[in-house]
């Protein structure tokens, strides 16, 4: 699977880390007048913003960015940078003179890896935004992914790199893409062929996860895949809801084991179109997306 996310019209990707530190974060931003966007959260230790303004109930209905961030709870200040900078260009919500920029927002615990006292904060979440381009995103070690690790059942000195990646695909006139930043806890699979992509380190020729669970628990580590789907159909909100509900197959594809106590994993979903396409065929495109994503970040962090 080839192209990225920004193969949807109207989506642009930016990113800022510090490659010393190990921390970063990335930036899906969406052209005027937004994007209708939901959100999905399966893992039992997320950590997220403006996130309850995703529900089909709730009145905002365009997004302006995504946020998606290293720090673990201290990186969500990332996202007060994206809100200045939206801000600053006369984007976001209107409330009289004013402009109030919506910017859902979710993070990935990578303070063991580099310096754990180095975070994303305002600055870096403006100068992400500030890089947002229309131009394939870098992939690997970078942006939210600076600092993530996988396949950490072994031990976190058995881990392998975790990234950033992306992936498109197109059926007639329909584009789904995703970005996914990779942190999990568990192995990285290739779904296509089941080869393993990222095992513990020194156990390539066979670790049994299941083993590993009921003989040591999980690791006192916290651990998260998190993604945005984009697509150009025309979606309502309980729509983008539903697409991101069912993106999260993806991640179970490609990811083993997944959605456990100490995951955060998290997916959100944005329409930028109107394309009048059915929503079962954006939710299984929006899958295969995030695997094919999550995939091409763990390979390009281990070049």
């Amino acid at each position: 699977m080839h192209g990225s996310l920004v193969d949807v019209p109207g989506v642009r990707v930016g990113q800022a880390w510090d490659a010393l530190a190990r921390t970063g974060c990335t930036v899906v931003a969406f052209e005027a007048p937004g994007a209708v966007c939901g959100v999905d959260v399966r893992g039992g230790a997320p950590g997220t913003r403006e996130t309850d303004a995703l529900s089909p109930f709730a009145h905002v209905e365009q997004v302006h960015a995504i946020l998606l961030s290293g720090g673990s709870a201290y990186g969500l200040d990332a996202a007060a940078g994206v809100m200045a900078e939206l801000e600053a260009l006369g984007i976001g919500y209107e409330v009289g003179p004013w402009r109030v920029p919506i910017v859902p927002a979710a993070v990935i615990f990578d303070l063991f890896t580099g310096s754990g006292s180095v975070r994303p904060d305002r600055a870096m979440g403006a100068a992400a935004l500030r890089n947002a381009s229309a131009a394939a995103p870098q992939e690997g070690a970078v942006g939210a992914g600076a600092g993530a690790l996988v396949a950490k059942l072994g031990g976190l000195e058995r881990a392998r790199p975790g990234g950033v990646g992306s992936a498109s695909l197109r059926h007639g006139d329909l584009v789904v893409g995703a970005i996914a930043v990779c942190n999990a806890i568990g192995n990285v699979y290739d779904p296509l062929t089941r080869e393993p992509v990222a095992l513990p380190l020194g156990m390539e020729d066979g670790f049994d996860v299941r083993g590993a669970i009921a003989s040591f628990g999980l690791p006192p580590l916290a651990n998260t895949t998190l993604a945005v789907v984009a697509t150009n159909a025309g979606l309502r909100k309980a729509d983008a809801g539903k697409v991101a509900q069912m993106a999260h197959d993806g991640i179970a594809r490609a990811i083993d084991p997944a959605h456990l106590t100490r995951d955060g994993d998290t997916i959100f979903a944005a329409a930028t179109g109107a394309l009048d396409v059915p929503l079962d065929l954006v939710g299984a495109m929006a899958a295969d997306a995030v695997a094919a994503a999550i995939v091409r970040g763990v390979r390009a962090a281990k070049l």
